[in-house]
């Protein structure tokens, strides 16, 4: 189970002197936004007419990541933003309040993602990006190389700092490309300085372990980062992953800490009856793009979505208050690690955020999400790509 910490006291909010990094962020800040928090607008340098240099950093336990994915062009994968104008919107907003990187993907809207970020003004943001195998022997050094640089071409003047291999490459035994192969290709790059980190994401713990291993007998670069599913209710990750993970001192970065939705509050509907059932339009409907996967992985949960309803509306908790402040503060993440958060409109930044700030949750709306948990593990038993 994941290590909770307890207290219902007040966290000490970090002062904006206390930390010496400062980022480049956008327009100044809306007033309301920051009094809305209690916090007094951080010293501003002005840059230009339209930027600002300030030395904010969020109070989230968990460090947070703009998941860039949703950027991208109309009808293509896990795009939700469409126009730049509110792609750079949303990066001058997250920068404003002190974040620091961009996660993206070259397979992300088709290849358009990147490319829209590397049309932003990022502030100084550093961009994370991967290579998925979408056919066999994707990950053969002449491959990576070529995929690498569409996205050093796409992202522009941005200069990548994690390259992660984003799923293993499942190609028929004995025919998948070896990873001394796929590692002594990434360690080119890394030696070329071309990236700061390696990452690896959906792959299983022995196989982290095979990659380590590789790059200690080698001396090329080693995995410093993961990326993997997790959330209140997908903790595949604890009794295997994690303790690998610390054992090479690798970080964890979790992405859909709303395990694709389900824990926004929108995917689900309550009936005059009072059940709990998949809201119209939502992710969850069957007749969506991924409504199959997401009930064969969580109708089990309904049930116990009523009661946790019932429970947050009596303490008022929203669900995805509850996912993120659990992330925080009842997972087995820690300052080191990050959890990757998603936006399809500016109004849903801010809301993430605060969130994300909310303080440990009360111990029966945990047991809660325990129950759950436990019952996701028959639907949902790997935190890995089969």
């Amino acid at each position: 189970m994941a290590v909770r910490r307890g207290g219902s006291g007040k966290r000490k909010r970090r002062r904006p002197d206390e930390d010496g990094d400062r980022n480049q962020a956008g327009p100044s800040a809306s007033k309301t936004f920051w009094e809305a928090r209690n916090v007094k607008v951080p010293r501003q340098i002005l840059l230009s007419p339209n930027t600002f240099q300030t030395d904010f950093n969020m109070t989230t336990r968990v460090p947070l990541i703009l998941g860039g994915g949703t950027f991208g062009a109309a009808n293509t994968l896990v795009a939700r933003i469409h126009t730049l104008p509110e792609a750079q919107a949303v990066v001058d907003l997250y920068t404003r309040l002190g974040q620091k990187n961009i996660d993206e993907s070259r397979v992300y809207g088709g290849g358009s993602s990147e490319e829209y970020v590397g049309q932003l003004d990022l502030h100084g943001l550093t961009v994370d990006t991967k290579i998925y195998p979408a056919t066999p022997g994707d990950f053969s050094a002449a491959n990576i190389q070529k995929v690498f640089q569409e996205s050093v071409k796409a992202l522009g003047p941005h200069k990548i700092r994690v390259y992660y291999l984003h799923a293993p490459d499942r190609t028929e035994a004995g025919k998948a490309v070896p990873f001394e192969e796929t590692l002594e290709a990434i360690n080119g790059l890394h030696k070329a300085g071309l990236i700061q980190e390696f990452g690896l994401s959906n792959f299983f713990s022995w196989e982290v372990a095979e990659f380590v291993g590789i790059a200690r007998a080698k001396g090329w670069v080693q995995p410093t980062v993961y990326q993997g599913v997790y959330n209140a209710v997908e903790r595949g990750i604890e009794p295997e992953l994690i303790p690998c993970l610390r054992k090479y001192g690798i970080k964890f970065y979790a992405y859909s800490p709303l395990a694709m939705g389900l824990l926004s509050g929108r995917a689900l509907t309550t009936e005059s009856d009072g059940t709990i059932s998949s809201a119209p339009g939502s992710r969850f409907q069957p007749t969506s793009a991924v409504g199959g996967l997401m009930q064969g992985r969580y109708q089990a949960l309904l049930p116990i979505f009523q009661q946790l309803k019932e429970v947050l509306d009596q303490n008022g908790i929203s669900m995805s208050a509850a996912a993120q402040r659990w992330l925080q503060h009842h997972s087995a993440l820690g300052p080191n690690d990050s959890v990757i958060i998603g936006v399809s409109k500016i109004s849903q930044l801010e809301g993430n955020i605060k969130d994300c700030e909310g303080g440990p949750l009360p111990e029966d709306i945990v047991r809660l999400l325990d129950a759950a948990a436990s019952k996701a593990v028959a639907a949902a038993p790997y935190y890995a790509f089969q």
